[in-house]
């Protein structure tokens, strides 16, 4: 067995005992020997291989796998520009803690600087984005090899995974590769390849932290940004306090969610009764709750299990690992919040009703995808608009890490292989645009049960209902922010052959929408840019006159 085949063999061994059950690879030369040992992986069960031909593709694919299985995932990719197509995918991983394990196939070190073909220097070319960063020496025949890689593997995917440090996040491994890069019959390899009779080569335990004790007093609501989890509901009900919860959040269920949170934070005072903030997650989408966090005489308490926590206004005044509730508002403070959310939803809806709009269509997809149901939404503004429907419990998967719009389709996807039933998206019209390589999915992959919903407003809608869509800068808006582009999204559909559909009403969509889910469709939905301020503001005047 030639230095290369070994060393794959072994590294995906180590990963799969490691408890890699998917891998991503995106196709390359000098990738072969991993390539390779990932198939055979694949062909007897131990994992599940997925092949996608772009690598930024490939990269946000593996970042929904990771958000439907918690589990870490590796994406290999070839040397040169293709391991620096993941960097977008890296980030958000870094942003959102997620264990995405690249790598990287390298040309040994002594061709670099030479000008051989695919050569760069690949050497921490994430920089500080990547928890972990380590160049795998090249593999040669000698004692001592397997030792060292199984070891670094598991070092490798339990900094992915936060064992130690309780932030998790993504790692590079890179890997130079000699050939032979197929296998040869090279004669024995000097010691077994084997890894322990059981589990890893290194099992990595967790460290523990006691929560922190908090009690009644102050009017205090519950913020629950991207991936707070069910601790942020389960504090909120156990102290009897509002919870504000964005749709990643993981927690927007209970008696305690206030649904209409931000136009009641933007339009009427009660806000300005607030003193103290519990903040769990990454809480990114609400201007409202920004201002709330950066009040100088609101205390700020941040929940933050992992390494890293969110303070964007600097105003913390203390950071925790868990939160112990001591006790219950006995006031009526929850329930006013409770009483005005009931208020504010009907005004809501008559502003909404009489056509298609981005709420509507968030609100009727929520409906439709259910208790069981899982649902990708894409940043900018259809997430905005899943935060303003009613409160359905789903299962809402998003990324927030830096809130980009590329690589969701691919997100889509991977969620979608990911969970057990069906699973919906929905994007914007450039989201969809941005990443429509994740539909190109070849005949031998997986392909999931996922029906993509593209709310189509032929541009940057959000723009819009910022300072940018004001009528001062109406002379340059369409070309800098609004970017119409026109595309027919049915041609492009067809050229992948994806089933599309083109809906033009509620009772239409919700006919759409209760249809079964089978393989990957696409429903879209056109909405007029033109109106998003409008309706932005009518909403506001509805719940300011409560």
């Amino acid at each position: 067995m030639n230095p290369s085949t070994a060393f794959a063999t072994v590294v995906v061994d180590e990963l799969i005992r490691s408890g890699v059950r998917e891998a991503v690879l995106a196709p390359g030369s000098r990738s072969t020997p991993l390539a390779l040992a990932l198939a055979a992986a694949d062909r007897d069960g131990r994992l599940r291989l997925h092949v996608r031909i772009d690598e930024r593709t490939a990269g946000f694919l593996a970042l929904g796998l990771i958000r439907g299985t918690g589990l870490p995932v590796p994406v290999v990719t070839t040397s040169g520009t293709a391991v620096a197509n993941l960097y977008p995918a890296v980030l958000e991983a870094s942003h959102s803690g997620l264990p995405l394990i690249v790598l990287s196939a390298d040309r040994p070190p002594e061709l670099r600087g030479t000008g051989a073909n695919q050569t760069t220097d690949q050497l921490k070319v994430f920089g500080d984005a990547v928890r972990l960063f380590h160049e795998l020496g090249t593999p040669s025949k000698q004692l001592g090899q397997v030792a060292y890689w199984r070891s670094q593997i598991s070092r490798a995917v339990s900094t992915a995974v936060g064992a130690r440090t309780a932030d998790p996040g993504p790692v590079q491994l890179n890997c130079p590769l000699v050939e032979p890069l197929v296998p040869t019959d090279d004669g024995d390899w000097p010691e077994p390849l084997d890894g322990r009779r059981t589990g890893p080569w290194t099992s990595v335990h967790a460290t523990a932290a006691q929560p922190s004790a908090v009690a009644p007093g102050p009017k205090t609501v519950v913020v629950a940004g991207d991936g707070a989890s069910q601790s942020a509901r389960l504090a909120a009900e156990a102290g009897g306090w509002p919870l504000f919860a964005e749709p990643s959040s993981r927690a927007r269920t209970g008696p305690a969610v206030i649904s209409a949170y931000r136009l009641l934070l933007a339009a009427t005072s009660m806000g300005d009764e607030i003193e103290r903030v519990l903040v769990f997650g990454h809480p990114t989408l609400s201007r409202p709750i920004a201002k709330l966090l950066a009040r100088p005489e609101v205390e700020v308490i941040v929940v933050a299990p992992t390494g890293l926590w969110a303070d964007a206004g600097r105003r913390a005044t203390s950071v925790v690992t868990g939160l112990e509730v001591i006790g219950t508002d006995d006031t009526d403070w929850l329930s006013r919040w409770q009483h005005a959310d009931q208020l504010a939803r009907p005004a809501i809806d008559k502003v909404l009703a009489g056509g298609l709009s981005g709420p509507v269509v968030a609100a009727v997809l929520g409906e439709a995808v259910g208790a069981d149901g899982m649902l990708v939404v894409a940043s900018s503004n259809p997430v905005r608009d899943l935060d303003l429907a009613p409160v359905v419990p789903i299962r809402t998967v998003a990324n927030r890490g830096l809130a980009g719009i590329d690589g969701t389709v691919s997100t889509a996807v991977g969620a979608a292989l990911a969970n057990a039933g069906a699973t919906y998206a929905l994007v914007g019209d450039l989201a969809f645009l941005h990443d429509a390589t994740g539909l190109v999915i070849g005949p031998a992959e997986a392909r999931p049960d996922l029906r993509i919903v593209v709310l189509n407003d032929n541009g940057g809608g959000i723009f819009a209902t910022l300072e940018q869509g004001g009528g001062e800068h109406a002379d340059y808006f369409e070309r800098v922010f609004g970017t119409p582009h026109n595309v027919d999204l049915a041609a492009l559909c067809a050229a992948t052959s994806t089933p599309y559909r083109l809906v033009t009403s509620v009772d239409e969509l919700r006919e759409v929408l209760a249809r079964t889910v089978a393989g990957i469709d696409v429903v879209e939905v056109k909405v007029d840019r033109s109106t998003h301020r409008d309706l932005q503001a009518e909403l506001h005047k509805a719940v300011s006159q409560l």
